[in-house]
């Protein structure tokens, strides 16, 4: 992470800093790269390309040769959109592998209450209203992402979707009750 750190502060600024009723997904749950791609918003092309240059590696299970699939994890999903939107604002590839350390050393709800701001250049983190408005003052935030937003995005894109635990077994989304529901997660899983 570059950038000053910030001192941790009161977290009362709503959207951004609202971690209310956030859910994850339990870690031994994982998604196949085309799944992961589309909650992410990126390509197979880009994951791929990610999962073997490091920059997001998948943790539920790796690939481990020809025939393999990975599987990534809610929390790998949160950082692949978090990076694709990193990338999207025109921060260089040395800072997102950078917020990309600084984010894994976090934990849920402690994740959930960051919000990342960015001058384009450097990355830094916000904990409280007052953090982003005195960046914003400096000339140096232009742009925030609120993980916990983007953590409720990827949690409703995930909420029906097929997942599988590292041992391939299929594992049925939280809420599909119906059989014909059950059907169409295993079918999508393929």
């Amino acid at each position: 992470m570059t950038g000053r750190q910030m001192p941790a502060g009161d977290s009362t600024q709503g959207a951004l800093f609202d971690d209310a009723d956030l859910r994850p997904l339990p870690a031994h749950v994982g998604y196949r790269g085309p799944i992961a791609c589309s909650a992410a918003g990126i390509t197979y092309r880009q994951l791929d390309y990610w999962a073997r240059t490091g920059l997001v590696a998948p943790t539920v299970r790796g690939a481990a040769g020809s025939g393999t699939q990975r599987l990534y994890s809610f929390r790998d999903i949160l950082i692949l959109r978090i990076v694709k939107r990193l990338i999207d604002t025109g921060v260089s590839l040395q800072n997102i592998r950078a917020a990309v350390d600084h984010l894994s050393t976090r934990e849920g709800e402690d994740l959930a209450r960051i919000t990342l701001m960015s001058d384009g250049a450097s990355i830094y983190e916000c904990r409280s209203a007052d953090e982003v408005v005195d960046l914003v003052r400096g000339g140096q935030g232009v742009f925030g992402i609120a993980v916990g937003s983007v953590w409720r995005e990827v949690e409703g894109t995930l909420a029906t979707l097929p997942a599988e635990d590292p041992d391939g077994e299929n594992v049925v989304p939280a809420g599909v009750t119906d059989e014909l529901a059950q059907r169409r997660a295993q079918r999508a899983a393929g």
